[in-house]
């Protein structure tokens, strides 16, 4: 069976029965398209089938020798291994070569995290009396309260908008739903778009139940948001790289640093794993002493005794 029959399958697999995004659909598919191309070269030429782990550690050196960042490589491979478990649940394999495969040691980047002042700071930059201030305030406003992710927020529909209880739904990676608490001020503001400027827009057809739209009557796109927030950013002079995920990490971490449990907070984000969520809430050594003084049980103990 050709590279090409196995890269569709894959791709039908991972749509049909993964549910996954559309996105990672491409880049998966990319990743194994590479590792195609390889072993379709006459000095390496192999078939999917074929390949045994020696065969797939001579590819990645020549991705090192191409000259390709770890975090680039680390991402082929995680392709690599989702495409080689594939063939194993199709059994077109007894062995998965790729299972022992690994990848560059990376380190954790922790992306810049906005103060509580420096949020308040960036989100009255905003211009009120300017074009569509309205709804870019209400969307800032919704990514810093409920730590949306960009294309979260610009699919958010009206239906899914539950005012009167405090909440919103929305559909995160792999389609998956979650209800997240949406508080008072983003409330307000996206009430007022909806009333003064949102009224006032000629709404293209099958666009009417996304909540913020652009002037030609289209929910926005990602790059829209992306060149707001550097906009807004940069007229509050915050020296820091802000981008939509800047609000989605600060939103993390200073729920936590106020005192959040952490399972609520991995909730609200819709991540799976709570490790996931520990990377994002980048809590300072300062809290963590004080959360251990504060709760451990034989440091309770020592400051009872103390009083």
């Amino acid at each position: 069976m050709n590279w090409q029959v196995l890269i569709r399958g894959f791709s039908s697999y991972m749509i049909l029965e993964r549910s996954m995004s559309q996105n990672s659909i491409d880049a998966y598919t990319s990743d194994v398209e590479k590792l195609a191309s390889y072993f379709e070269m006459p000095d390496h030429r192999k078939s999917a089938i074929e390949i045994q782990y020696d065969d797939l550690e001579s590819f990645l050196v020549f991705l090192n020798q191409l000259g390709l960042g770890d975090r680039s490589q680390a991402r082929i491979i995680s392709g690599i291994k989702a495409f080689y478990k594939y063939l194993l649940l199709e059994d077109m394999l007894l062995d998965n070569p790729a299972e022992l495969l690994e990848g560059p040691k990376l380190q954790r980047k922790i992306p810049d995290v906005l103060s509580v002042e420096e949020m308040n700071q960036l989100l009255n930059a905003i211009d009120m009396s300017e074009a569509h201030a309205h709804r870019n305030r209400a969307m800032l406003e919704t990514l810093y309260a409920c730590g949306l992710r960009v294309s979260e927020m610009i699919n958010l529909k009206l239906s899914n908008f539950y005012k009167d209880v405090g909440f919103i739904k929305v559909i995160g990676k792999n389609d998956k739903e979650r209800i997240i608490p949406i508080g008072e001020d983003a409330i307000k503001y996206i009430d007022i778009y909806l009333e003064t400027e949102r009224v006032h827009v000629n709404i293209k057809a099958g666009e009417e139940d996304f909540i913020f739209l652009n002037r030609r009557g289209k929910h926005l796109t990602r790059v829209m948001i992306f060149t707001l927030i550097k906009k807004y950013s940069t007229l509050a002079q915050i020296e820091k790289h802000v981008s939509p995920h800047t609000f989605r990490h600060s939103f993390a971490t200073h729920l936590v640093e106020g005192g959040a449990d952490l399972r609520a907070v991995q909730e609200m984000l819709g991540h799976e794993s709570i490790i996931t969520t520990e990377i994002y809430t980048h809590l300072d050594t300062k809290f963590l002493k004080e959360t251990i003084m504060n709760f451990h049980p034989r440091n309770k103990q020592k400051t009872i005794k103390t009083n």
